[in-house]
């Protein structure tokens, strides 16, 4: 017997609604979106490293009191314009230096030190093209002017696998804590740019003749003045750094992102905590 109008309706309204019509689903493939994820990862961070802000640690204590061994900074890299040496490993795909910016005397510069190229330094720009620079005496002499240096407050920086007092320089704090104690003075640029130096007493580089800075170069120098091979050496593999290059710039020393005494150990993660400089970081240099 056939079903009555009201029954077909009923068996229509049970029955599941037709599927549209598709072809076969396409598989998604995990390796392709993975690889391509990766690759877009990577293309944004040498973008981000080469043209906007990196990362630099400091091995060295040339630049006391202002950055201490164990500190770690971001430095903007377009503040100068961009060169071949802006890239990783210095790959020559920017012809010269592009977008150009000439540093101010008082920046804190990163760049490639001659003669190879090939190692970033940081120092302090103290001449600038055509000016004339010299030390008589530990104070620096600028185009035939003594450049204002005051003595102010010892520096104190507590003693630490990161810190190397040098002979005669140890010391403790008011609360007993052992401290490098260092003579500290305080420069002021023409222009206003004023920064604090160590002076640790009489050395050979506290007396130089007259540097002229050539076209496009910088006269650079460590804020720690007996302890940095900087522009008052030749230009030598390992030693000097001669006067340099402004295509060689790689950056400004912008903010101070993490700082560790070298205290820490790695079984130790207790010690990843102690041994940060809470104070330092954040600080603008």
């Amino acid at each position: 017997m056939s079903d009555t109008p009201i029954q077909a309706a009923e068996a229509a309204a049970k029955a599941p609604a037709d599927k549209p019509v598709t072809g076969p689903a396409t598989p998604v493939k995990k390796d392709e979106s993975f690889f391509s994820f990766l690759a877009w990862l990577v293309l944004g961070v040498l973008i981000l490293r080469s043209f906007i802000i990196s990362p630099f640690n400091i091995p060295s204590e040339s630049m006391l009191p202002r950055l201490l061994t164990g500190d770690y900074l971001f430095a903007t890299k377009w503040s100068y314009g961009f060169s071949r040496y802006s890239l990783p490993f210095s790959v020559p795909l920017i012809p010269g230096r592009i977008f150009a910016s000439q540093p101010e005397r008082g920046d804190v510069a990163i760049f490639k030190a001659p003669p190879g190229n090939d190692v970033d330094y940081i120092k302090r720009v103290i001449g600038l093209p055509g000016d004339e620079v010299q030390m008589k005496g530990g104070q620096v002499w600028l185009n035939g002017k003594a450049i204002p240096k005051v003595k102010v407050a010892d520096f104190l920086v507590p003693i630490s696998p990161n810190t190397d007092c040098g002979p005669g320089f140890d010391s403790t704090d008011k609360d007993g804590t052992p401290v490098c104690r260092y003579p500290q003075f305080r420069e002021t640029l023409p222009g206003g740019k004023s920064y604090t130096v160590l002076d640790m007493g009489q050395t050979p580089q506290d007396d130089t003749g007259v540097f002229i800075v050539p076209e496009d170069h910088l006269f650079m120098m460590g804020d720690n003045r007996d302890n940095s091979m900087d522009s008052r050496f030749p230009a030598v593999e390992g030693g000097g750094i001669g006067i340099v290059p402004q295509e060689n710039l790689v950056g400004k020393a912008a903010v101070m992102m993490f700082s560790t005494d070298g205290s820490s150990e790695w079984i130790k993660p207790w010690t990843w905590f102690t041994a940060a400089r809470w104070n330092r970081i954040g600080s603008v240099i």
